[in-house]
């Protein structure tokens, strides 16, 4: 099983990153797929989740500027993040959820100018 988050980095308040999260090992199609941060001295938070059928759920500080996605055929899971500030900085994880639990590595989102 693998999860590879990709797409982090520095970016000005305001602007805009695309995460992706590219998996493969088990089947995606059935799994419930999200996204977590934790920053600095901070617990790991959920973000946001998308079900099986495409329901998403946001948590509040994030709803209207983030949006989650995923594509069965690419067997991916995105986070399109846009107006991003600098409370947004973390480490950003990828989980596949079923049965079974499976993280990714995680990818840095720095919002500084």
């Amino acid at each position: 099983v693998q999860l590879v988050e990709s797409g982090g980095g520095l970016v000005q308040p305001g602007g805009s990153l695309r995460l992706s999260c590219a998996t493969s090992g088990f089947t995606f199609r059935n799994y419930v797929m999200s996204w977590y941060r934790q920053a600095p001295a901070k617990e790991r938070a959920l973000v946001a989740s998308i079900s099986t059928g495409g329901s998403t759920n946001y948590v509040d500080s994030v709803k209207g500027r983030f949006t989650i996605s995923r594509d069965n055929v690419k067997n991916t899971v995105y986070l399109q993040m846009n107006s991003l500030r600098p409370e947004d900085t973390a480490v950003y994880y990828c989980e596949g959820r079923n049965t079974w639990s499976y993280w990714g590595q995680g990818t840095q989102v720095t919002v500084s100018s």
